[in-house]
């Protein structure tokens, strides 16, 4: 598989990877003041390097071009510095897709920042995309996120210990009907400033979220000393779940330390992460915008049976992966367009939010053949 450029470089390697074919990528920011590979990138690439044996990665003495010829998913027991540049969710979301299929449970300690304003958090990744990875694994037994030390922008600190356990094959999915919100659960995390900011971030989420509904709990989460890793800073994870089991997340976090922006207040913070999960709830899908992708490959890499799942709108990183799984595992999805209606009690139509998409499409019976049948 050949292409230009380092639009989508993490989807590229991920596919490569899971679909056994080489990959060669040119002219990477050939045409910038810097060429070449960001250092996050080549990070990345030393990650997918420990979790497989037998990979051979060629890389051009400008960076401008990269040669990867994936081996065989082994996992085990791994540690990986992060690059901080990008936070550990930016690894971990790449780790999730390819965990499952690994040789041995994957235990991987990564050093980093767990949260910045770039990619998804480690709580995030823990209150959406573990709900949806559980449905296809068929259990959560061995699937852990355990946040050891909080890191926050731009100079991270933090240390998290995500543990997966592997299966032959993955579970195919129908799940249309996402219900009804019944309770919404969340994180205020704090990193060297006072403990009573969490208090504030909370009081004003709920100040917005106690008007639609009254089973709200956030849980606090302040950090000090040597637990707090090297960067003040402070943000809000919330998560609505539904009557039938779907999650719907969103998250805000302060502006780093050094960052041109004026710096956050907390009663903000908590408005705005409750404001943006209003949004999400609106748009609404089984599934929420930042876990589209991972769904849509394991519905694609499950058994030899139709899945079919209901999302909000599209992501451009979504419409992006699904060209991808067509090139690398010649997989088409059927697209649907669902209106978001249904009907109410005294037969009048009721909008149930933003319009919805219905995905569809056959699993190709992906087996990992390091994994012995039980």
């Amino acid at each position: 598989m050949e292409y230009e450029g380092c639009n989508f470089f993490r989807q590229r390697v991920i596919l490569s990877t899971v679909s056994g074919k080489t990959l060669k990528i040119k002219n990477i920011r050939s045409k910038e003041e810097e060429p070449g590979m960001k250092e996050f990138e080549a990070n990345f690439i030393r990650l997918m390097d420990k979790i497989t044996n037998g990979t051979k990665i060629v890389i051009s003495t400008t960076g401008t071009s990269l040669l990867y010829q994936p081996g065989l998913l082994i996992g085990g027991t791994i540690e990986h510095e992060c690059n901080p540049q990008r936070s550990i969710g930016y690894y971990l979301e790449a780790l999730l897709c390819l965990a499952p299929f690994t040789k041995n449970p994957l235990r991987a300690t990564l050093t980093g920042v767990t949260n910045s304003q770039i990619d998804p958090s480690v709580d995030l990744i823990k209150l959406s995309s573990f709900p949806i990875l559980k449905k296809f694994l068929g259990t959560d037994e061995g699937l852990e996120l355990k946040i050891n030390r909080r890191g926050a922008a731009p100079e991270g600190g933090g240390q998290v210990l995500f543990s997966c356990p592997c299966r032959q094959k993955l579970r195919p999915l129908q799940f249309t009907d996402p219900g009804k919100v019944k309770r919404i659960r969340g994180v205020a995390w704090a990193v060297r400033v006072s403990p009573v900011t969490t208090n504030r971030i909370v009081e004003a989420a709920r100040g917005v979220l106690n008007q639609f509904l009254p089973d709200i709990y956030i849980y606090t989460d302040s950090h000090k000393g040597s637990q707090a890793g090297k960067s003040p800073g402070f943000g809000l994870t919330l998560v609505a779940e539904t009557t039938n089991g779907a999650f719907l997340a969103a998250e805000v976090m302060s502006n780093p330390k050094g960052s041109s922006d004026p710096p956050s207040v907390p009663e903000d913070i908590g408005k705005q992460a409750a404001q943006l999960l209003l949004e999400e709830i609106y748009r609404g899908g089984c599934v929420d915008s930042s876990s589209q992708s991972l769904a849509t490959l394991c519905m694609v890499l499950g058994q030899q049976d139709v899945s079919k799942l209901q999302t909000g709108p599209l992501s451009p990183y979504t419409i992006q992966f699904l060209r991808h799984i067509r090139d690398f595992l010649q997989v088409i999805f059927k697209v649907e367009a669902d209106k978001g209606e249904q009907l109410g009690a005294d037969g009048e139509t009721l909008k149930t939010g933003g319009e919805k998409v219905i995905l569809t499409c056959l699993g190709i019976g992906y087996s990992n053949i390091s994994k012995r049948v039980t």
